[in-house]
């Protein structure tokens, strides 16, 4: 009796967990199953270094990752890197600053908007938004 194929949100969590956090079953397992898929295999490499890319600030590094992924056959992958603007992402990937802080108030202001969407106006927002 053959074991059962893992289901493909098991490969997906194998592909995108950091791959020291694998058990050696796991490890086993997506090397199995990237020798049996090429598409896998290729979407795990892009993936994983992507993820360094991410974690290591390394955005000079997205020129390249953006020219390996174009030659295989990933849709999903061309549709990513069709949307990314290589300039605000490198920068976002390199500088250290973020607008963090400024999107945690603008969400904040919204959550206090729509707590208050038809009961109240905007002079009762204008007072709300300092105190919270």
């Amino acid at each position: 009796m053959t074991a059962r194929p893992p289901s493909p949100r098991t490969v997906a969590e194998w592909i995108l967990r950091h791959p020291e956090t694998l058990t050696e079953t796991e490890q086993l397992q997506l090397k199995a199953v990237r020798t049996h898929c090429s598409e896998l295999d290729a979407l795990t490499g892009h993936v994983r270094s992507f993820a360094t890319m991410l974690t290591e600030r390394q955005g000079v590094r997205l020129p390249d990752w953006l020219d390996a992924v174009r030659p295989d056959d990933l849709p999903s992958l061309h549709t990513l890197a069709a949307g990314i603007d290589r300039d605000a992402v490198i920068a976002g990937l390199t500088l250290p600053w973020n607008s963090g802080v400024v999107e945690g108030h603008v969400n904040r202001i919204k959550m206090l908007k729509r707590q208050t969407f038809g009961r109240a106006g905007f002079r009762l927002l204008r007072k709300r938004v300092p105190l919270a």
